[in-house]
């Protein structure tokens, strides 16, 4: 019997550590986010070029050892502005993503929580939000703000509200049931008490994986908003901004479209690839 069993033990026991280990891809995706992350923090460790001041007598240069993504019509390298643009690309997902975690889940919460009329209009309100477009909405919201990046991740955040809400509404309906959460309330603890102690930790769960999914959806929403000229004015080099200057020039030199581009991408799939593996382990 021993026999016959140890093999599908050992089988089961092999399968359970390469569960448990890390995927190749979700380790090159967390270096991609690493490397991103430094760009923001400290450009000039990775670039000696000025990202706004070129030398013309070098302008529209392919990419070489020189400069990797070539130059642009100012005689810029391409590079060093894709490096500086990360820190405004980032820090502004990273702000909508904020708002929307901040807004969405507290409405969620409260309204998964304490039900009756109170989730009944939130639950509307939701409804209505999640109705319009995401892209349209945070358009209309910068539009009345103003042409700037901050405005476009505040409106980013602001299009993003409706869906941590429903997914934090929904977790908290279903902890707000539950043994523990019964029993903290039988031991005196008020609403509230029991709402950030108890409900709130075990239906954040959920909400951690959307937000890193989220995070990749505002660096593309926000690099959409500066294509269209919503966001900071040139010399500015969101990425976004730099995908528009180069449309211009996309038959004589398309690294100046591909190269900003395909930053965006491979950043912006990391991040969800580490979403997937951090929903996968809930």
């Amino acid at each position: 019997m021993t026999a016959v069993l140890s093999p599908v033990l050992t089988g089961a026991d092999s399968a359970g550590r390469r569960r448990r280990g890390i995927p190749v891809a979700v380790v090159v995706s967390v270096l991609v986010i690493l490397v991103a992350t430094a760009w923001a923090i400290a450009p000039s460790l990775f670039t000696g070029y000025d990202p706004v001041v070129g030398d013309t007598s070098e302008k529209l240069l392919a990419p070489s050892a020189a400069h990797w993504f070539g130059t642009d019509n100012l005689g810029r390298d391409l590079l060093a502005r894709v490096i500086y643009g990360t820190r405004s690309s980032v820090l502004s997902a990273l702000v909508a993503v904020g708002i929307a975690v901040v807004v969405g889940g507290l409405l969620g919460l409260v309204a998964g929580s304490f039900g009756g009329l109170v989730d009944v209009v939130t639950a509307r309100v939701v409804d209505v939000l999640l109705a319009i477009p995401s892209f349209l909405l945070a358009v209309v919201v910068v539009s009345s703000l103003g042409f700037q990046t901050i405005n476009a991740a505040i409106a980013t955040g602001v299009s993003a509200v409706a869906v941590f809400a429903r997914v934090m509404r929904s977790e908290a309906l279903k902890v707000r049931n539950t043994v523990y959460v019964e029993a903290a309330q039988l031991q005196g603890g008020s609403r509230w008490q029991v709402l950030l102690t108890h409900v709130l930790p075990n239906a954040s769960r959920s909400v951690l994986s959307l937000a890193v999914l989220q995070f990749g959806v505002s660096i593309l929403v926000i690099a959409g908003l500066a294509f269209l000229g919503y966001g900071d004015p040139p010399p500015a080099s969101d990425w976004g901004l730099l995908v528009s200057a180069g449309k211009d020039y996309l038959v004589s030199s398309p690294w100046l479209v591909y190269a900003p581009s395909a930053v965006i991408v491979v950043v912006v799939l990391s991040i969800n690839r580490v979403s997937r593996w951090l929903r996968a382990k809930d």
